[in-house]
């Protein structure tokens, strides 16, 4: 059920996301630089993605005006990636189009069923990583 909860998700906000011209990786990825400059490699990480696929993601967003990165970089081969003003500004309405989707989501259940929701969840997370501790 989770992963069937998780596709609906994704499905949704690949049709929310259109009209602004972003993908569900492309909106993750602003998300993840709304408060930090991050390379390419460190939002793979965040994203679960391969650092090859997110460099293809910050390309296309870089190409237009949304996140800026150094042409060369400071030190090393590190060029973070930034938001640019055109990103925020475009992040923003992006989030009113996903808490749109969440307040829906969490609307079809009752407060109790909502809290029984994020508690369960919490445990599979919290058991997840303990046994990934070994």
């Amino acid at each position: 059920m989770l992963k069937q909860a998780q596709s609906a998700l994704r499905s949704r906000m690949d049709h929310d996301l259109r009209p602004l011209g972003l993908t569900v990786p492309q909106y993750a990825c602003l998300e993840l630089l709304r408060t930090e400059s991050l390379t390419s490699a460190e939002l793979a990480r965040g994203m679960f993605v391969t650092a090859q696929s997110m460099n293809g993601v910050v390309q296309s967003l870089q190409e237009r005006g949304l996140v800026a990165r150094a042409d060369t970089a400071p030190s090393g081969r590190r060029r973070p990636a930034a938001l640019t003003e055109t990103g925020r500004e475009l992040l923003a309405e992006a989030d009113t189009r996903v808490r749109r989707i969440e307040a829906q989501m969490i609307g079809a259940l009752d407060p109790e069923g909502a809290d029984q929701m994020v508690d369960g969840l919490a445990v599979i997370a919290t058991t997840l990583r303990r046994d990934d501790r070994g």
